[in-house]
C-alpha cells in the first residue's frame, strides 16, 4: 500500500486517478493498490501506471506476441516474467497477447495468459473485437469456453454492431456459437449454495453445484446425456440431491421468464432439464434398475420401426408443462418441430446403449433413409432442370425483344445505292472533309484540290 504523507494533493489526485481509470475504483480515499497480475484492470507489475497505449511495445513484447504464434509457452513464460512486459499490452491494432492466442487458437498459451491476469474484456481494438469474438472466429471451442469461464461479456458488440455469437456463427463456427449460447454463468448458481433472506440453509448445497452447472451448460439437449450425466456422478444420483437440483432449476427458469431482458430459452432450457430430473427421482423411488431402466425405456422403440415412443411422450409433455403459456417460444415449438436425422448419436458409447432396440429396425430405416435421398436428388435435379428452363426463355424473350426494336430495311422502301441503308443521310460535307484531310502541304497543290472540291460540289448539285 501507496499512502500519501500530506494528503493527496495534486500529485496523489493524479495518481489516484491513474488507479480509478485501470482498476475502475478505489478502495478508500488516499489508498493506492499496488498493482498486480493477478488483477486483470490494473497493469501489469513493472509497468507505468497509465492504460497502455496503441503499438507503445517494449522489445520484451513485441518478442512476447511473436512466440505467441509459435505457441511456445516455456518462452512466453520467462518474457511474461520480465518487468518490461505488460500481459495486456497493445499492438498497432489494440489487440493483446490474449487477442492473439485466441486467434491462433493456442490453448496452452491463453491457459497461460489468463494465469497472469490478461483482461478477458479489454476492448482496445481498432474496431471493438474481444477476446471471445477471436476465439469464436477461431473455431476452437476449448478456447471459447476458457474465455467464458475467465469472465468474458457475451453481449459486447463491435464497431458493426455483431455480438461474439453473431460473429462466429457469420463465419460459420457454429459449435462456438453453440457454446457461447448455452453459457451459464457459474456465480449466477452459486448464488443459491448461500442462504438468503429469512433461509437458514441454502438451496443447494456446495458440492452439487459443479455438477449441475456441467448439465446446465452442455449443449447436446438429448434425455438419454442428460440421464448419463446424472448416473455417473454419484453426488446427484441421489433423491434427496435431485429433488433441490430441480427446485433451483424452476427457480431460474422463473426468473428468466420475470427478469427486465426476458431470457425464453434459457428458461426453457432450465424447465426442460427440471422435468427429466424429476422424471429421474420417479425411477429412483419405483424401479431396481433405477436409471438403468429410464435409459432403456427412453431408447426403447415400437417393433414396427423403432420410433422410440416414451421419449418422444417425456419431450411433449415437459413442453407442456411449461407454466409461461404466453411465450412465443412454446408456441413455436407446439406448432411445428424442426426436421432432425432418423438416427443421431453423440459418441460410440451412446450407439451401444441404443443397439438392443436400433438393430430390429435398422434395415428398415436405412431402406427409409436411401428412400428420402433419391426422391431429394430427383426433386432437386428437377429444380434444375426448371431453373435452366426459365433461363433460355428469358434469354430468348430478350434476344426477340432486341429483334424488334430494330426492324431492318423496308422491304417495300426502294434502296438508293449511293445513300446507306440503316435509314441515317449521309453529311453533305463529307466529302468535303475527306478533300481537306487528303491536301497536299503545298499551296500550289491545295489551291488545285480545293477547285477540285468545287468542281465536285457542282456535279452532284447536277445530278
Amino acid at each position: 500500500m501507496v499512502r500519501p504523507s500530506a494528503g493527496p494533493g495534486r500529485a496523489g489526485l493524479r495518481a489516484e486517478g491513474a488507479v480509478r481509470s485501470g482498476a475502475g475504483a478505489v478502495p478508500r480515499a488516499g489508498v493506492l493498490r499496488a498493482p498486480s497480475r493477478a488483477d486483470p484492470g490494473l497493469p501489469c507489475a513493472g509497468g507505468a501506471m497509465t492504460p497502455p497505449r496503441k503499438g507503445d511495445l517494449s522489445a520484451e513484447e513485441k518478442d512476447l506476441l511473436a512466440v505467441i504464434a509459435t505457441g511456445n509457452t516455456e518462452e512466453a513464460g520467462r518474457l511474461l516474467g520480465n518487468k518490461n512486459v505488460r500481459v495486456n499490452c497493445l499492438d498497432e491494432h489494440g489487440m493483446t497477447p490474449l487477442m492473439h492466442a485466441a486467434y491462433k487458437g493456442k490453448v496452452d498459451m491463453c491457459r497461460l495468459l489468463l494465469r497472469h491476469g490478461a483482461d478477458v474484456n479489454c476492448n482496445e481494438h481498432e474496431h471493438g473485437y474481444t477476446a471471445l469474438m477471436f476465439a469464436g472466429l477461431s473455431g476452437n471451442k476449448e478456447i471459447t469456453w476458457m474465455m467464458l469461464e475467465a469472465g468474458a461479456e457475451t453481449d459486447v458488440v463491435n464497431s458493426v454492431g455483431r455480438t461474439a455469437a453473431q460473429m462466429a456463427a457469420f463465419v460459420g463456427q457454429h459449435d462456438c456459437v453453440t457454446v457461447i449460447n448455452n453459457f451459464f454463468p457459474r456465480e449466477r448458481l452459486d448464488y443459491y449454495t448461500k442462504p438468503q433472506g429469512l433461509d437458514k440453509e441454502p438451496k443447494l448445497p456446495v458440492k452439487l453445484a459443479g455438477p449441475l452447472h456441467k448439465i446446465i451448460t452442455t449443449t447436446n439437449m438429448h434425455p438419454v446425456k442428460i440421464v448419463l450425466l446424472v448416473k455417473e456422478n454419484p453426488l446427484l444420483a441421489e433423491v434427496e440431491a435431485l429433488q433441490k437440483c430441480y427446485r433451483v432449476l424452476d427457480l431460474i427458469c422463473e426468473k428468466c421468464m420475470k427478469q427486465k431482458d426476458m431470457n425464453e430459452v434459457l428458461a426453457m432450457k432450465m424447465h426442460y432439464i427440471s422435468c427429466i430430473f424429476q422424471k429421474c427421482i420417479t425411477f429412483l423411488k419405483e424401479r431396481e434398475d433405477k436409471l438403468d431402466g429410464f435409459i432403456k425405456s427412453l431408447l426403447k422403440g415400437r417393433d414396427k420401426d423403432g420410433f422410440p415412443v416414451y421419449q418422444e411422450k417425456l419431450i411433449r409433455e415437459s413442453i407442456r408443462k411449461f407454466p409461461y403459456c404466453e411465450a412465443t417460444l412454446l408456441q413455436q415449438l407446439v406448432r411445428s418441430i424442426a426436421p432432425v436425422e432418423i438416427v443421431m448419436y453423440c459418441d460410440q458409447n451412446c450407439q451401444k446403449i441404443h443397439w438392443f432396440t436400433h438393430k430390429k429396425v435398422c434395415k428398415t430405416l436405412k431402406e427409409i433413409h436411401e428412400k428420402q435421398e433419391l426422391e431429394a436428388a430427383k426433386e432437386k435435379r428437377k429444380q434444375e432442370k426448371k431453373q435452366k428452363k426459365d433461363e433460355m426463355q428469358l434469354v430468348e424473350g430478350s434476344s426477340t425483344s432486341e429483334q424488334q426494336s430494330d426492324p431492318g430495311p423496308d422491304p417495300t422502301k426502294e434502296v438508293d445505292p449511293n445513300h446507306p441503308t440503316d435509314g441515317t443521310e449521309e453529311p453533305e460535307f463529307t466529302k468535303e472533309m475527306e478533300a481537306l484531310a487528303l491536301q497536299p502541304e503545298s499551296p500550289l497543290e491545295s489551291e488545285t484540290a480545293l477547285d477540285d472540291v468545287d468542281l465536285q460540289k457542282i456535279q452532284d448539285s447536277e445530278e
